[in-house]
C-alpha cells in the first residue's frame, strides 16, 4: 500500500549577503593600510640622474612600507574568513 511520507523542511533557507558590516569595514581598513603602504614605497627619486639619492634608503621605504603592506594584506585575508557568531 501506499504511504504519504512527509519530509521535515525546518530548516529556514537563510538567503542574504555573503559578509557582514564587520566584514566591509575590516575589507575598507586593510585596502587604507594597503595604500598607505605603497604611497611611503614611492616617490623620493632625484632630480639629477648624476646625484645619488638618500632618500632611496629611508626608514619609510624600506621598513615601515613592507610591514604596512603586509599587515594591509593579513587584514585582508581576516575580513574573507572572519564570520561573525549570531546571538
Amino acid at each position: 500500500m501506499a504511504t504519504n511520507v512527509q519530509k521535515n523542511t525546518n530548516k529556514e533557507e537563510i538567503r542574504g549577503f555573503a559578509f557582514q558590516k564587520v566584514n566591509y569595514l575590516l575589507l575598507i581598513t586593510g585596502l587604507i593600510v594597503l595604500l598607505i603602504g605603497f604611497l611611503l614605497m614611492i616617490g623620493g627619486g632625484s632630480e639629477d640622474p648624476d646625484v645619488f639619492s638618500e632618500g632611496l634608503f629611508s626608514f619609510g621605504r624600506l621598513t615601515l612600507s613592507p610591514i604596512l603592506i603586509l599587515l594591509g594584506y593579513v587584514i585582508e585575508i581576516v575580513a574573507i574568513m572572519y564570520h561573525p557568531q549570531e546571538a
